[in-house]
């Protein structure tokens, strides 16, 4: 069987890597993929990627690095992106993920007027949205976890916005029939959260967000965390357990 791709564009920081693992791992559970079916290809470290056709898909993570560097490795993932969508890949991108695919398909990234956003928060999903294979699942209103600095300021031509928050329109977005992606962290779980907000107390009181307030308000997102299953599942990337 092909593999499916987790693209790693970063690591967790090391405190909360040692206490709860890392972004492949998260992602792995979360899709409810066996180790043996999937491949880990860590761009940022210059891992070069395999052609489309050979994986059966692909799950691109999150970053602490900035869409807007440019760098090198993440601009040769946006060619793969591009790629990847012309051959049909099924596609899921997380965070830097989703501000990558944006970006690889025409998109504009940018910093968050305001300042971050950081915390679980409550995730609106459009009307229109009924109409989408993923999101007609979802309620009209759900929580997830949050943690982002850069956003997607224009969406790329032909995507559709199918959720936002309450100050980022563009949480949940459909590429194509096969490609999604969400500025969201469906991977995370509680702890992982509260783990990021104590890391970033000192930030968020120099700008001016509650990290004490935002810290007693994370509470578990299950509604979420089931949109990686359901892709990977609606994919055929994933055995039904």
């Amino acid at each position: 069987m092909k593999p499916v791709l987790i693209i790693r564009t970063g690591r967790a920081p090391d405190s909360i890597r040692a206490r709860h693992g890392d972004f492949p791992h998260w992602f792995r559970l979360s899709a409810q993929l066996a180790p043996e079916e999937i491949r880990i290809i860590d761009v940022a470290a210059g891992e070069a990627l395999p052609p489309p056709r050979e994986v059966a898909g692909a799950l691109i993570t999150g970053s602490a690095a900035m869409v807007t560097e440019r760098a090198d490795w993440s601009e040769r993932t946006a060619g793969w992106i591009r790629d990847a969508m012309d051959a049909e890949l099924p596609i899921f991108g997380v965070c830097y993920g989703h501000q990558l695919m944006a970006h690889a398909l025409g998109g504009r990234v940018d910093y968050l007027p305001g300042g971050r956003e950081i915390g679980t928060l409550p995730i609106e999903v459009l009307a229109h949205a009924q109409q989408d294979l993923l999101a007609a699942a979802l309620p009209s209103s759900f929580r997830a976890h949050t943690t982002h600095e850069q956003s997607v300021m224009e969406v790329p031509k032909g995507a559709t916005v199918l959720a936002s928050s309450a100050r980022d329109p563009h949480h949940l977005l459909r590429y194509g029939k096969r490609a999604v992606s969400v500025q969201f962290h469906p991977e995370f779980n509680a702890d992982v959260m509260r783990a990021y907000i104590h890391r970033k107390r000192e930030d968020m009181h120099r700008e001016g967000f509650d990290p004490h307030g935002t810290f007693r308000q994370v509470a578990p997102t299950p509604i979420a965390r089931r949109l990686l299953r359901h892709f990977a599942r609606h994919h055929g990337l994933a055995a039904a357990r």
